[in-house]
């Protein structure tokens, strides 16, 4: 039986256009923040690392409060689109202040604006914004390969922008006159160009009424009065929600230690401008296979062969980066950095039809739909891993020895920049290989429908 279909080509083009503002946070946060707070405002790198730990405490919680909010939400816009929207404004202004810190305040003060931007930015405005962009996925159609192509093109946007700010930040700092008024500058420009491509995403789609959503109107009515506890407890009850959040948390920590090229490239192979180089080596090939994403799925007739075999392929690469990266050969590494994404890119695409498919376990189970909550996994986990994963950041360089700014750095720090850019990605693939082979969620559903 044919599925309906809900979207044009423009409909989906223009969705995937929203994870560019996604991307100006987070890719521009996980890659720079780090070496802007130590070589430009000079704070060191263990307490920032400390102080990110702290904030991933504080807003542990905001995940699933505005999933629920979302999940009550109804306006002329829909349940997702006005907490999409309005959320961004204050992503923009919090993301600016991250990287605004003012140089003539007292280092205590420097530590404590941070800290207050960096929270709001992640526990408020990028929750409410990142929630809501991710569950429209299953708010505006209700086709299967509709929600694959949606987060093809989603990534696709994604790692473009990531492979843009990857590759022109160092030089547009230095463009713009370098040091503070340099970051404040291109961190302007990143909050205006995020404003207007989620705008723009925004108003590219239509959420469906909650009468074609649901089952029936009953259905969604009843749906209204689940608590914010109640929705906890279904979500923690969800064995795959909770492997789509562990997963994402260790997607994220490997971003992070990816991120530490910019110190890899500066003081291990002492020519920062292969950092722009790899950028391209890890989106390019990502871009190119999230476009044949919904064309492997639909021949592998399912999301769970692809994501678990593409996965053990990225795996086996990144221990040949190792292998490459010890060598100090530079060809070889680029070599199986494009492997190693070329295996990491399908989950990337099909990720938000699985987490549809997570939702429908849910209801098929309780009979209750808190969609808009389980796609809190998306934020949680991003903000959760890419939080720990920068602090992480700072108290390995802390430990290390690193001296901010310095020409050259001692054999230790060296070498923990080593182990943080080649071996613990390896490490963070391993256990989500682990991970997707067991998340067989398609194959759960078909049984409990097949039981009704």
């Amino acid at each position: 039986m044919t599925e309906k279909k809900y979207l044009k080509w423009y409909n989906k083009v223009g969705y995937g256009s929203g994870d560019i503002a996604g991307n100006v946070v987070y890719a521009f946060l996980t890659s720079f923040v780090m070496i802007y707070l130590t070589d430009t405002v000079g704070l060191n790198a263990g307490i920032v690392g400390t102080l990110i730990m702290v904030s991933k405490l504080l807003d542990g919680v905001t995940d699933v409060f505005f999933g629920n909010m979302i999940d009550k939400t109804k306006s002329k816009m829909g349940k997702a689109r006005p907490w999409m929207f309005y959320g961004f404004f204050g992503c923009a202004l919090t993301l600016f202040g991250v990287f605004a810190i003012p140089t003539n305040m007292g280092q205590v003060a420097q530590y404590a604006w941070f800290f207050i931007c960096y929270t709001s930015l992640n526990a408020v405005f990028y929750t409410a914004n990142n929630i809501a962009y991710a569950s429209l996925t299953s708010l505006v159609t209700k086709n299967s390969k509709e929600r694959v192509e949606m987060g093809s093109f989603r990534f696709m946007f994604s790692f473009g922008t990531n492979l843009l700010i990857q590759s022109i930040t160092f030089s547009a700092v230095e463009m713009f006159g370098g040091g503070a008024a340099g970051w404040r500058a291109v961190a302007l420009i990143y909050c205006i160009v995020g404003i207007l491509t989620n705008t723009l995403s925004v108003f590219s789609v239509k959420e469906l009424s909650e009468e074609e959503l649901s089952d029936d109107a009953e259905e969604s009515q009843d749906d209204k009065d689940i608590t914010l506890v109640e929705t906890f407890k279904l979500l923690v009850s969800n064995k795959y929600f909770l492997m789509i959040c562990g997963i994402y948390i260790l997607q994220q920590l490997r971003a992070a230690m990816l991120g530490v090229g910019t110190f890899f490239m500066t003081y291990v192979l002492c020519r920062q401008e292969l950092f722009g180089v790899f950028s391209w080596a890890i989106n390019i090939p990502l871009i190119a296979m999230l476009a044949l994403t919904p064309a492997l799925v639909a021949k592998a007739k399912g999301l769970y062969n692809v994501n678990k075999w593409s996965y053990i392929f990225a795996t086996v690469c990144r221990l040949g980066l190792i292998f490459a990266g010890y060598q100090g050969n530079v060809l070889l590494m680029l070599v199986f950095t494009v492997l190693a994404s070329f295996g990491e890119a399908p989950w990337q695409g099909d990720v938000g039809a699985v987490i549809a498919e997570c939702s429908e376990y849910t209801y098929l189970k309780t009979g209750k739909r808190i969609d808009g909550s389980m796609f809190s996994c998306t934020s949680f986990g991003t903000k959760f891993g890419g939080g720990i994963g920068v602090a992480l950041q700072g108290w390995l360089l802390a430990i290390s020895g690193y001296v901010n700014a310095a020409p050259a750095q001692s054999a230790e720090s060296i070498s923990m920049m080593c182990v943080m850019y080649l071996v613990l990605p390896f490490v963070f693939n391993a256990i989500i290989t682990v991970i997707l082979s067991f998340l067989n969620v398609e194959e759960a559903n078909k049984k409990l429908k097949a039981n009704r």
